[in-house]
């Protein structure tokens, strides 16, 4: 007991010490790493860890992560939702909710076994647990990227003891023999450990079916999970069950969800559409975003092909119009695919025998496809498009009632004179 109270004073007696430390050392990490969401949810834990400390309380629980929360929100309330925030303490949240179950404290807590049991039920609770962060995620990177990784709580049982054990480890030591000029050696072996990291990561990354694409889910589809996730995860009795019933409802919701036929930028410029061979592009000379997005939010994992090497699909410099099969018949697209002169007549002509027709430009008016018309005004108020044929669903980035400041910004009246109205019926139209 003596010894005890002797430990208590000492420990009491530094603490003031240990939080100064703790907070300069915090803010400095993040300070230099730029302040990002990850690093402010660090540091605020690493301070209320601390406080908890002192205070005699226990630290790792939902409350310090519940805590963290709030104080991000109040310094970047915009940051909840981006996938930063939502990731980084979904990730913590679930860690934490997880070894809180009584079942899980008896397992992987303290037992008088051996090394080879003791190593083996550490290497259970890293699996374990990598594997509940994958669920976890699942959802939220899937909503944000339209992509998963399956196979990452495997990799990861080889990847956080490299990090922690031996690259960290090596590059502190790297660093504090560069003061005398003798660092290089272990630079060596920080570099092939690192080799080794990416190795790992390449191999996993390349394995069949390690990532899975999915098209953009319904935003009610993700709530769902999220509150089932939540639900779960902050019951600590039988009624968490009951989390799992809108966890699987939005599951389910997300997975059958049929990918978009054809996606329409907000422009008008480019165009995929969902051929027989996958999804093809409008255009060739498409930027590298512009392709890497139009194929995540068709689910497609790879390179969109190109419509005019579709074989349903005729093109010319200035138009190009393809057949799509969907809902128990043929649709036909028209879309404008140049900045040159298009005779009048020959336009009308195409518009009429087309179901849907795209284009860059204002369209004149007698253009009357037989479903849609996506031309520069209607883009205008609705920006991107993605259009699913089989159940006629045509989604829209913008809503009617959109109101924000950048979609209508304020016009300078133009003097006496000077205003010039703009005359559909005179304008010809340029493909």
């Amino acid at each position: 007991m003596v010894g005890k109270a002797r430990v208590d004073r000492c420990w009491k007696r530094h603490i003031p010490t240990l939080c100064r430390k703790g907070l300069t050392a915090s803010n400095s990490y993040n300070s230099m790493t730029g302040s990002q969401v990850p690093t402010i949810r660090s540091c605020v834990a690493a301070l209320l860890v601390l406080v908890a400390l002192a205070m005699g309380r226990e630290a790792m629980t939902l409350r310090l992560v519940a805590t963290g929360a709030m104080c991000v929100m109040l310094v970047l309330p915009e940051s909840a939702a981006g996938p930063s925030f939502q990731l980084s303490f979904a990730a913590i949240t679930a860690i934490m909710a997880f070894h809180e179950h009584p079942a899980i404290r008896t397992f992987f807590g303290a037992h008088d076994e051996g090394r080879v049991r003791k190593l083996g039920r550490g290497v259970a609770s890293l699996l374990l647990t990598g594997l509940l962060v994958e669920v976890a995620l699942m959802p939220i990177a899937v909503f944000h990227f339209h992509k998963s990784g399956l196979y990452g709580a495997f990799a990861n049982i080889i990847a956080i003891p490299l990090t922690t054990f031996v690259v960290m480890p090596l590059e502190a030591l790297a660093l504090l023999l560069d003061v005398g000029g003798m660092g290089a050696p272990v630079w060596w072996l920080v570099q092939t450990s690192l080799d080794a990291l990416l190795w790992l990561a390449h191999r996993v990354a390349d394995a069949p079916g390690s990532v899975r694409a999915l098209p953009a889910m319904p935003s009610a589809a993700f709530a769902l999970m999220v509150v089932g996730g939540i639900w779960i995860a902050l019951w600590r009795t039988r009624w968490r069950r009951l989390g799992a019933l809108p966890l699987a409802v939005g599951a389910i919701w997300a997975l059958t969800t049929p990918p978009p036929d054809i996606l329409v930028t907000g422009d008008g410029r480019h165009v995929a559409v969902r051929t027989a061979a996958g999804l093809a592009m409008l255009r060739d000379r498409a930027g590298d975003y512009t392709r890497a997005t139009l194929a995540e939010n068709g689910g497609v994992d790879g390179e969109p092909l190109f419509l005019a090497d579709q074989p349903d699909a005729r093109c010319s410099r200035d138009l190009c119009v393809t057949d799509i099969a969907g809902g128990g018949r043929t649709w036909r697209v028209l879309a404008t695919r140049s900045a040159y002169m298009v005779p009048i007549d020959q336009l009308l002509a195409a518009c009429r025998t087309a179901d849907i027709v795209v284009s860059e430009r204002s369209l004149p008016s007698r253009c009357t496809p037989r479903w849609l018309r996506l031309d520069r005004n209607m883009l205008r108020r609705t920006g991107g498009v993605a259009v699913t044929l089989g159940s006629g669903r045509v989604e829209t980035i913008l809503s009617p009632g959109d109101r924000h400041p950048w979609r209508d910004p304020p016009r300078l009246d133009a003097g006496p004179g000077q205003a010039r109205r703009f005359n559909p019926a005179a304008y010809r139209f340029q493909s």
